[in-house]
Order: C-alpha cells, then sequence, then structure tokens
C-alpha cells in the first residue's frame, strides 16, 4: 500500500489542526433570555453567558456584547437555536421584536457555516446527551428503548418537539404545537377557557401554558371569583403560589400545572412518545415539590380508554440548566443540510 506524499500528509494535518481549533458559537435564543456559549469539535459548550433580550434592540447587538467578554479568537461556525419558525432567511422571533436575515448574520461575522434550528428541537437533541441527574422523573413508567421521545417548555412561550431514534441516526420533528387550540379537560377549565375566549377569540395551549398564560390563568380566577385582579407578574404569581400567601395565585399556578398535564399527554398521543416525555423551559424545572405535587400527572393519565397506555410513558422534568446547548452542539457534529 502506497504511502501519501510529504505535501499531502503535511496538507491532512494542517486540515485536522484547522478543523480541531474551529470556534463554533452556540446561541438559544428565547422571547425573554439569550443565550451564548462557544464549543468545539469534539467538546462540551464553554464559556455560556446569558443576557436579557430586552437590554438590546437587535440579536446582533447582543451577540457584539457576548463577543466582547470574550476577546479570543472570532467563531467561524454558528449553530443558533430560535423560538420562532425556520426555513427561510428572514427569522422573525414569535414573543420578542428581533428579526435577523441568515445571510445578513454569515456575512458580517465571516461564518463559513451557519445552522438555525427550532429552539425545541435544539432542546430534543440534548436529550440522549443528558445524564440521570440532568432529569427528575415525575410520576412513573418506563420508557421504552428506541421509541420515539416528546419534549415539551413552557416559558416565554410553549415549545414542542419530538426526537425518534432510527439506525441511520436521531430524526427531530418540531412545529408549532404550542399554538395548537387548547381543550379543557374539566367544567373549571371550561370556564377558564371561556374567559379566555372572550378576550383572546382563540385560545391556544400557549395562551394558558407559559409565562404570559399563567398571567391570564390568574386573571381568569380573579373575574370568575368576582375580584379584581392586582398587577401581577408570573414570577410574583408563582412566587405567592409556592409561598402559600395567595389562594388565587395557588389554583392559578395548580391550573397551569393540570392543563400542561393534559396537553402533554395530547403530544405524547400524537407522536406515540412511549420513550418518555421531557420537560424543560424557563418555569416548571423551578416549581420543585409544587409541580411533583400537583394534577401535571393524573391529568397526564386521564385519558380514557389510553389511560394504561400513558401510564407506562414517563414524564421528566430537565433539570440542567443550558441544555439546549448541548442539543446545538450535537446538531454541528452531523453534516450541513
Amino acid at each position: 500500500m502506497r504511502r501519501p506524499s510529504a505535501r499531502k500528509r503535511l496538507s491532512a494535518r494542517t486540515t485536522a489542526r484547522r478543523t480541531h481549533g474551529e470556534l463554533r458559537l452556540l446561541a438559544d435564543i428565547g422571547g425573554t433570555t439569550v443565550r451564548f456559549a462557544f464549543q468545539r469539535p469534539g467538546k462540551p459548550p464553554s464559556f455560556a453567558r446569558s443576557f436579557a433580550c430586552a437590554d438590546f434592540a437587535r440579536f446582533e447587538h447582543a451577540l457584539d456584547a457576548f463577543l466582547a467578554t470574550h476577546g479570543g479568537d472570532a467563531p467561524t461556525v454558528a449553530c443558533l437555536a430560535v423560538a420562532a419558525p425556520t426555513g427561510g432567511d428572514c427569522i422573525a422571533m414569535t414573543n420578542n421584536p428581533w428579526a435577523f436575515s441568515a445571510t445578513a448574520l454569515r456575512r458580517r461575522y465571516g461564518l463559513t457555516r451557519l445552522e438555525i434550528v427550532n429552539d425545541f428541537a435544539a432542546l430534543a437533541r440534548s436529550v440522549p446527551q443528558l445524564r440521570r441527574g440532568d432529569v427528575r422523573a415525575i410520576g412513573g413508567g418506563n420508557g421504552i428503548k428506541g421509541e420515539p421521545i416528546a419534549v415539551i417548555g413552557p416559558g416565554t412561550g410553549l415549545g414542542v418537539a419530538g426526537l425518534v431514534p432510527l439506525a441511520g441516526g436521531p430524526v427531530l420533528v418540531s412545529g408549532e404545537g404550542g399554538h395548537a387550540t387548547l381543550a379543557p379537560a374539566d367544567d373549571r377549565d371550561s370556564e377558564i377557557l371561556a374567559v379566555l375566549r372572550r378576550r383572546f377569540g382563540h385560545v391556544s395551549a400557549e395562551r394558558a401554558i407559559s409565562g404570559p398564560g399563567l398571567v391570564n390563568l390568574f386573571m381568569a380566577v380573579c373575574e370568575l371569583e368576582g375580584v379584581e385582579p392586582p398587577r401581577a407578574t408570573a414570577a410574583g404569581i408563582t412566587r405567592r403560589a409556592l409561598d402559600g400567601t395567595s389562594k388565587f395565585c395557588a389554583e392559578s399556578l395548580a391550573l397551569f400545572c393540570g392543563m400542561l398535564g393534559t396537553f402533554t399527554a395530547d403530544v405524547a398521543l400524537t407522536l406515540g412518545a412511549r420513550g418518555g416525555v421531557f420537560i424543560g423551559g424557563g418555569i416548571v424545572p423551578k416549581l420543585g415539590k409544587f409541580f411533583a405535587d400537583s394534577p401535571f400527572r393524573r391529568r397526564f393519565e386521564a385519558k380514557g380508554r389510553f389511560s394504561d397506555y400513558l401510564k407506562a410513558v414517563p414524564t421528566f422534568v430537565i433539570a440542567r440548566e443550558n441544555a439546549a446547548l448541548l442539543g446545538l452542539a450535537a446538531r454541528l457534529e452531523e453534516p450541513p443540510r
């Protein structure tokens, strides 16, 4: 067998060094927070930083602020997760005013490769990288290896994605499931949703199962109880529910968890997610024991003839911070699309 020439060996070593040293930018762009990190091939994300979206008029300004904190080599490859529909050159965020052109971004930062994916597709892609301590089980059930999984997360919006394991590698399923119509599961749900319908017309799952949705639920509870609602935020409602200082806040958060259980079961049935369901986002991982004791799992299993099917499906809360960045790093290990 002939050995490659010295010139070819030198070229191969140079290419290997260049590839190994390639600096990659990862960004998880949500409605409220943008999270950045760097990554090199075969290595975990590093130098993670978070910024409030409201502090910057444009995504590029937030990115410039992040790059300024690093002061090292400029990234040549980037993978962005966006809480918005993907597929075209123009990306317009759903729950914040940012918009940008993928082509303009690539030119501005001299990127040789730019991948843009749905934020919950990135979170779903992270699941195979998660370890036992990165998740908390809620309820029973044992996932079936090789079966699809679902990933759902209430934050500023409501993200939904799936991951289907196949022999050639996992296939991501992402869409805009948070905007599907929310169905009531009992009479109290019906009363709440009637209030929301008068306000919004169409009541998507995101109108109730998100940060702004929690405020909507609180306003509806107050209206039904004949109480003038005070100005409220999702963080304030959550805090007062957890410390037991407001029964209306406690009911609102319990409604939120119950509706999430019903919606999550709908997604699990639709995807056939017998590999398990993983809950992320910015709200549920902070609820701790309240969520474990909430109506979530009872409502998840309350599907009539398919209750036994869902009892066998495990549900987990993703406790690992910045898990979506793991999914972005994994995406960059795959061939460009």
